[in-house]
């Protein structure tokens, strides 16, 4: 038996072994205490699968960062990266490449609205920071608001745009920007009793809050279309509709982070495609390529673009548009649209991962809520349903999340896990019969949760 790299398990476990001693003679990691960890050595990967340092083959219901939106090592895209290796490797971002270009039309063609112009970045972070910089020099302006229980990257301006405790030792309050709670009905800070209530009082409280602020003093909202590591919290109908309407009341540009949700995690190509919205910028990286090559950006609505059609845009990146990373995009976006990737994400959403997490939470105790769209699901993990006291404290884990997730492992399954939360979120283009592999797992693990109740 051989890994799909070609290597025997035991072949696999002598260059794994090498790599962890590496690893932890010189590796930094990333939001971690360093004395205290023991990484998983990944030897190989293919389609929606992983495997160990030990050669242990494990369903990847992660996407490893949520990004492997079309899988591990997809044939078209790996060819497209040596293909584009073999002609051009890299060149300055001042001079036109083909690959850029065409990533550039394939993206503006997918985005909503008319936001058509596009600014390529190395990831994430580095999109929000731009974007934000975008709409600060468009509107003279520079405070900027987010809401709590968000992630919006790990740069100065994005860990303060940040919702959650990773911000809490970069924050030194200096930052121009200000935070308000956005709807989660089943921890309402609104007293709500229903979907539309909570849409209503979050909007009003957002509302307030800027009148408060001075609306005059505030450049943007940045707002995850649907929220990712803080929860996979779907807005109630109506809500970013009423953002869009507040932002364009106070001339407030409304700059949506798809960075998590977008490129087909939604089953749409854009998570705010769902609610008939069309913001002033979008902020794209992880599904673009699937994460083959790092790779970012932001798109643009001709109004803020043309805020520098004869002023220079202060910024810019020696990586901008790399070809490889581009090359990586087009071939990306080509084999989601050839194969339906995002319209399998929807089905497997509407009939495989729904209807099997909801009727999960009927039979384990320790599921006080599912939510999700697509192949982006989260399921609330809770000690007590009466009070929905979290199976682990905001910020923190525990021994159950530790166990039942330890278990979920064992037997074969990689989740992605945040405080109390289990996150569903596979490869866009999953398998029913992945899907199904991995909720039989799943369902197993989550007796552990129960037995903690």
């Amino acid at each position: 038996m051989t890994l799909p790299n070609g290597l025997t398990p035991e072949q696999a476990r002598e260059q794994a072994t090498r790599a962890y001693e590496l690893d932890r003679k010189h590796v930094f990691h990333s939001w971690s205490a360093q004395a205290q960890l023991k990484p998983m050595t990944v030897s190989a990967t293919q389609g929606s699968y992983v495997w160990d340092g030990d050669g242990n083959r494990l369903l990847d219901f992660s996407s490893q960062l949520v990004n492997t939106n079309i899988g591990h090592q997809h044939p078209k895209v790996v060819a497209a990266i040596q293909d584009q290796a073999a002609k051009l490797c890299t060149i300055a971002p001042q001079h036109v490449n083909d690959a850029r270009s065409e990533a550039a039309r394939l993206i503006a063609e997918r985005t909503p609205g008319e936001l058509n112009r596009i600014f390529f970045t190395n990831g994430g972070a580095d999109a929000v920071e731009h974007a934000v910089r975008m709409a600060r020099l468009h509107t003279g302006r520079y405070k900027v608001l987010s809401r709590y229980r968000s992630y919006h990257g790990g740069t100065e301006t994005a860990i303060n745009l940040t919702g959650d405790p990773r911000r809490w030792p970069n924050d030194h309050g200096n930052s121009g920007i200000g935070h308000f709670f956005g709807p989660f009905l089943y921890r309402s800070q609104f007293h709500a009793s229903t979907e539309a209530e909570e849409s209503q009082r979050a909007l009003q409280h957002l509302e307030q809050t800027i009148l408060f602020e001075g609306p005059a003093t505030i450049a943007a909202i940045v707002l995850e279309s649907v929220p990712g590591t803080a929860g996979i919290m779907v807005p109630p109908a109506g809500y970013l509709a009423g953002v869009r309407e507040i932002c364009d009341k106070y001339g407030i540009v409304f700059i949506a982070d798809e960075v998590m949700a977008g490129f087909g995690r939604t089953g749409k190509w854009f998570a705010i495609e769902h609610f008939d919205v069309v913001p002033d910028l979008i902020t794209f990286a992880k599904g673009v390529n699937s994460g083959y090559v790092p790779l970012g950006g932001v798109a643009i609505a001709p109004h803020i673009a043309a805020t520098f059609d004869d002023r220079a845009y202060p910024g810019g990146l020696t990586y901008s548009g790399h070809p490889l990373a581009t090359a990586a995009a087009v071939a990306t976006i080509n084999a989601m649209t050839d194969e339906g990737i995002v319209e399998n994400a929807a089905q497997m959403g509407a009939h495989v991962l729904g209807p099997a997490l909801r009727e999960l939470a009927e039979r384990h105790p320790s599921i006080g809520e599912v939510r999700g769209l697509g192949v982006f699901w989260a399921l609330e993990l809770v000690s007590d349903r009466a009070t929905r006291e979290p199976l682990a404290p905001y910020g923190g884990t525990s021994p159950a999340m530790a166990e039942t997730v330890a278990a979920a492992k064992a037997a074969g399954l990689l989740l992605f896990v945040n405080f109390n939360r289990l996150h569903v979120v596979p490869p866009c283009n999953i398998s029913e019969a992945e899907a199904k592999e991995g909720l039989t797992i799943l369902d197993q693990a989550l007796t552990v949760a129960d037995s903690h109740l």
